[in-house]
């Protein structure tokens, strides 16, 4: 019988460490924390997003990093998989907005714990894996410490960088270099963005806006949904998966938010001087508060170098052009990102090139597969990211077993 060491006790360890057993071998899962898929139990703000109810074509093109490496796996287990995965464990899913999937109780331990009834009958260590090393016949050995255990094949999945609280503290990276692997380096993707201002909207929402960012006036990403304001900057969906286009990189690069998408330049033209008509008598900073939030009145009126206490009926049409002009393009500058250890997802990992894609193993070590979050890919939020480890769980621990 097959001896697999699975390292890590996430998503993709357990899919791997569950479908390797189901297929015969036997299988240990090493696991430093307590608990297994403690990230997991954070995610979707402890709902859990658990995958996107998209088609395989709308999946890959959700991929910001090496897409075309996750098609035979994605082909393989889909998100429809992952949803029968699960509801066939009884636990009920929901779609909600966007394609995101959660458990009908949005608890996001119901999933932790499919998972790892799933994987129940694989042997457990619970101890922090602090090597791994192959020995001269090809197989491995894994060290916690002064203990050593012996295993034909291994499954690395140790998670990126992120949130390294959960135990995501890039461990599988320094193993993977010290059996010959190149590591691209990690990054920070879906993650909040540092400005210069405006800090005191904290806490304000923006719906149905479109974000834009530009890297010298090239742009990198444009959406329309819902977004942040921070007492750092900005964040919400459309930030992180904006975050994901800047490969770690914000060198020359604005945003610029759209408060009015759904209308053209003239059309909103039209509408700003119909509400400046119906409200002639007042003062600029009283006339605007059915074309944007309260709290962003004075952020706005501050850009556009009018004085607030103007009445809207001594506005030139130049004036009023611009400010029309400034809602459709309301600048954001100076960003920065924020820590890996606040991103959501690590960008950066094991390089593809050298891992097959339809079985995630080694193409340097014969015997060692890479799931999840340690391989070089990445998506935008949504339930992306937690697809990809299943996904790829999925495949390594099938082609490990099977080999």
């Amino acid at each position: 019988m097959l001896k697999i060491a699975v390292i890590g006790g996430g998503a993709s360890g357990l899919m791997a460490a569950g479908k390797a057993h189901e297929n015969g071998a036997d299988v240990t899962i090493f696991e430093k924390n307590s608990k297994f898929g403690r990230k997991i139990a954070i995610t979707g703000k402890g709902r859990c997003n658990l995958t996107n109810n998209c088609s395989e074509a709308e999946f890959i093109a959700s991929v910001v990093t090496n897409p075309k490496f996750l098609y035979s796996c994605i082909s393989a287990f889909s998100p429809a998989d992952t949803i029968n995965f699960f509801e066939s464990r009884k636990v009920s899913l929901k779609t909600e907005r966007g394609g995101r999937v959660f458990p009908v109780s949005d608890r996001a331990y119901d999933i932790v714990d499919a998972l790892g009834c799933y994987a129940s009958k694989c042997t457990v260590i619970r101890q922090a894996v602090t090597n791994v090393s192959v020995n001269a016949d090809g197989s491995f050995a894994v060290f916690c410490g002064d203990d050593v255990f012996y295993f034909d094949k291994i499954i690395l999945c140790t998670g990126g960088a992120s949130y390294p609280l959960t135990g995501s503290t890039g461990d599988g990276y320094r193993f993977a270099l010290s059996m010959g692997h190149t590591v691209v380096p990690i990054r920070p993707s879906l993650v909040p963005l540092n400005t210069s201002g405006p800090h005191n909207l904290s806490g304000l929402t923006l719906k149905n806006v479109n974000f834009s960012l530009f890297r010298n006036e090239k742009v990198l990403f444009s959406k329309t949904g819902e977004m942040l304001f921070t007492h750092f900057g900005i964040s919400g969906p459309l930030v992180l998966s904006a975050s994901a286009y800047l490969g770690g990189n914000t060198e020359n690069v604005t945003a610029a938010i759209d408060l009015k998408p759904a209308l053209d330049l003239q059309t909103l033209l039209t509408r700003v001087q119909s509400d400046f008509e119906k409200y002639k008598n007042r003062n600029l900073d009283n006339a605007l508060s059915d074309l944007m939030p309260l709290r962003l009145i004075p952020e706005f009126i501050s850009c556009t170098g009018i004085s607030g206490f103007r009445k809207v009926n001594t506005l030139t049409n130049g004036e009023i052009r611009q400010i029309a002009t400034l809602l459709k393009s309301f600048p954001i500058t100076q960003l920065s990102l924020r820590s890996v250890d606040e991103a959501i997802i690590t960008g950066g990992g094991v390089s593809v090139k050298e891992i097959n894609p339809k079985t995630m193993q080694s193409k340097i070590v014969p015997g060692l597969y890479f799931a999840g979050e340690i391989i070089d890919v990445d998506a935008l939020t949504g339930g992306f990211n937690l697809q990809i480890a299943f996904s790829t769980g999925r495949c390594a621990g099938n082609a490990a077993s099977s080999e």
